[in-house]
């Protein structure tokens, strides 16, 4: 606890951008987020006054980390978490609990180890095989139709660690430098979605849940650019559905925090009639999640902070009919303009829009930010969000509009 204020102190491992706002809702619970950062400039070093400088991995760093916290959450996947376990059970005082715990956790670490449990569970997924040579990729194309794709056990995100495979002549050399780095991979069915859509829920220790709106996300080169909050003409028993999936798979897995399902929405009801398959797992406040710290009565960030300090958990309605976030991605090239001037001109135009910016350096496709629009239309809102977080990219407008 801290002295001062008798309140518990959440230490969270990494300093992104979702730390960052996880921070700033732990000052409205008078709170500071105590951070593991790997440098003085990550987005949540820039902003917490109690920072430990180290890589997950670094156990020195990590036992420092540790003295006063009284629960210990994540920010990222990339965590050993063996050492991490042994540090934080042996901490003073009787230990620190990790939330997720590790055996939650491998499950958004691991697609092989999540594919696995996820099955065996009777959850749709779209149809896969662990790989280790071409042969493998190539039998398993034969019997599930080309295109496949293949994806990396560990490590991949925002596109990355994922390679669309048309036919064997094409999956040739990926498989093979992929194979020869030592990277183990597993390949799946290339799925024909209609759209992705992705479940946020919350779960407590005490086993409380709570379920946000189900949104669309849209991605462009494996990059998340836009969410829409809720998915518009999602059916609301395929909504219900989806929230109730991701409910079941928080409690299934133990998970405490925040659990992201990102799912696919497929034509024909898919294998369990739900039309929905999942995608990925990610156990942390979430890019389809930015939504809600102006979009609902209760964001991501405060809602994780309850869940793993085991408060109850908050209102998770939404404040207004359509609820539109646009990333904020680095220009090609960076432009000329500040952000700061860009700033200016955007809430000049556009003064209910919310922007986020992350304390990153700019470069080019790079997450910087983001801008949340609220409205009661959705063509109107979409068209505002796409411009403001377009605007703040590139310093242009799309639709020509002129400052002056």
């Amino acid at each position: 606890m801290d002295s001062r204020t008798r309140t518990p102190t959440v230490g969270m491992v990494g300093a992104g951008q979702l730390a960052r706002m996880t921070h700033q809702a732990a000052i409205a619970l008078g709170q500071s987020l105590r951070v593991l950062a790997v440098s003085a400039d990550d987005p949540a070093a820039l902003v917490s006054p109690a920072v430990v400088l180290g890589a997950p991995d670094d156990a020195a760093a990590l036992a420092e980390f540790l003295v006063g916290c009284d629960v210990v959450t994540f920010d990222h996947e990339n965590v050993p978490t063996e050492p991490l376990a042994s540090l934080a059970a042996s901490a003073p005082g009787g230990g620190v609990p990790l939330r997720p715990g590790p055996k939650a956790l491998i499950h958004a670490q691991d697609k092989l180890v999540m594919r696995e449990r996820l099955s065996a569970l009777g959850v749709p997924c779209p149809p896969f095989r662990a790989v280790s040579s071409m042969a493998e990729v190539a039998a398993f194309g034969a019997e599930q139709g080309w295109p496949v794709v293949l994806k990396a056990r560990r490590g991949g995100y925002d596109g990355r660690g994922i390679w669309m495979l048309d036919d064997p002549i094409h999956a040739v050399p990926i498989v093979n430098e992929t194979l020869g780095a030592g990277t183990p991979l597993l390949v799946e069915q290339r799925v024909r979605m209609r759209r992705e859509l992705a479940a946020l829920v919350a779960r407590s220790p005490f086993g409380q849940g709570a379920a946000w709106p189900v949104v669309q996300t849209v991605q462009d080169n494996g990059i998340c650019v836009e969410v829409i909050a809720p998915a518009p003409g999602l059916p609301a028993a395929r909504a219900e559905a989806a929230q109730r999936l991701a409910l079941r798979v928080a409690d299934e897995l133990d998970v405490v925090g925040l659990l992201a399902v990102e799912l696919f929405e497929v034509a024909g009801g898919g294998p369990d009639g739900t039309g929905l398959l999942v995608n990925e797992l990610a156990m942390r406040p979430h890019n389809s999640g930015h939504w809600t710290i102006e979009g609902s009565r209760t964001s991501q960030f405060e809602q994780h902070l309850r869940a793993v300090l085991d408060y109850p958990l908050g209102d998770t309605s939404p404040t207004a009919p359509v609820t539109v976030m646009a990333n904020v991605l680095g220009g090609d090239p960076t432009p000329e303009m500040s952000l700061d001037e860009r700033l200016h001109h955007l809430f000049a135009r556009f003064p209910d829009a919310k922007a986020h910016l992350y304390g990153k350096a700019e470069r080019p496709g790079r997450k910087v930010g983001h801008v949340t629009v609220l409205g009661a239309e959705l063509k109107e809102t979409r068209r505002r969000a796409t411009l403001a977080a377009d605007w703040l990219s590139r310093a242009q407008w799309r639709d020509g509009w002129q400052v002056h």
